[in-house]
């Protein structure tokens, strides 16, 4: 049996269960089918939503809510891709989220941080929030030279010292 497989094997996950929109942009977890990531303190967690033979794969945060119960964010976005609506039934499997950064980076910016160690070493002592907000930054770009001119431009305003998202992409 390969690594990889035998890493997936030890992968915690849930079983694919059934849910529905709790509000306009989340969805309540059933606790029986999430109890291992609770157990195990997970804050991020990877997600396979299905809905009449299309899926989807993104990464959430697992929030707790006052009331004890747990949801993630499910965006207008993903539910236009996946095709469901308020009262429609989909099919949720959440997966323990295994990246560094808690989304998957770039290979565009992934090439550019490693390319400039101080650049590199600045975003290494960012907060887990503002890595993943850069990364999501740059993953918007759909043309893979936008992304890298992007990285490019982000990672020299962050060498200056910018902090501030809406100066992040702004040429000096």
């Amino acid at each position: 049996m390969s690594y990889e497989a035998i890493f997936y094997l030890k992968m915690i996950k849930s079983q694919a269960f059934e849910v529905t929109l709790a509000d306009k942009q989340s969805v309540l977890l059933p606790a029986v089918y999430i109890s291992d990531f609770i157990k195990g303190n997970h804050k991020r967690v990877r997600v396979k939503a299905s809905y009449e033979g299309q899926h989807i794969d993104f990464y959430a945060a697992l929030k707790r809510e006052k009331s004890g119960l747990h949801k993630i964010y499910f965006s207008k976005a993903k539910q236009k891709e996946l095709g469901v609506f308020m009262n429609d039934y989909f099919q949720l499997q959440i997966f323990e989220d295994t990246s560094k950064y808690g989304v998957e980076i770039s290979e565009e910016l992934e090439a550019v941080l490693l390319s400039d160690y101080d650049a590199f070493t600045i975003f290494e002592n960012l907060t887990p929030g503002k890595q993943r907000s850069i990364i999501y930054a740059i993953q918007r770009y759909k043309s893979p030279q936008m992304r890298v001119d992007k990285a490019l431009i982000l990672i020299e305003n962050l060498k200056r010292g910018i902090t501030d998202q809406k100066l992040w992409f702004k040429k000096s």
